[in-house]
Formats: C-alpha cells, structure tokens, sequence
C-alpha cells in the first residue's frame, strides 16, 4: 500500500527538511545542507512510487 504525500512531507521535516511552500499542490523542501525536493499532489493522494523513492534518496544524502 502506498504512502500518502502527508507522510512522505512528514518524513522530510522529521529528517530535517524545511517546507518552503509552493505553488498550487507542489511544496518545495530544502535541508540546510542545500538538498532540495519538490513533492506535488494534494496531501490525501496516494504517492507514486518514484516519489517515494525520490524521498528515500534525499534523505540519504541529506545525512551524509
């Protein structure tokens, strides 16, 4: 089952990431390290599974 786009925000701004807002259903996510993401569709939808690991990947390198 996949994940909805509210969780995958949350995961971002657990890991550090700030929620720059956006326009319409995309919101802009960079981590002081200078990572940034983009995640769209509105927060009940279901996300795609290259959004989520598109997340995994930025949380990734946000560590290092």
């Amino acid at each position: 089952m996949p994940k909805k786009i509210r969780q995958l925000i949350k995961d971002l701004e657990k890991a550090g990431f700030i929620n720059r807002g956006g326009k319409g259903s995309h919101r802009n996510l960079i981590h002081p390290k200078g990572v940034a993401i983009t995640i769209s569709g509105n927060l009940g939808d279901d996300a795609k599974h290259y959004q989520e690991k598109e997340v995994q990947l930025k949380i990734k390198r946000s560590k290092k």
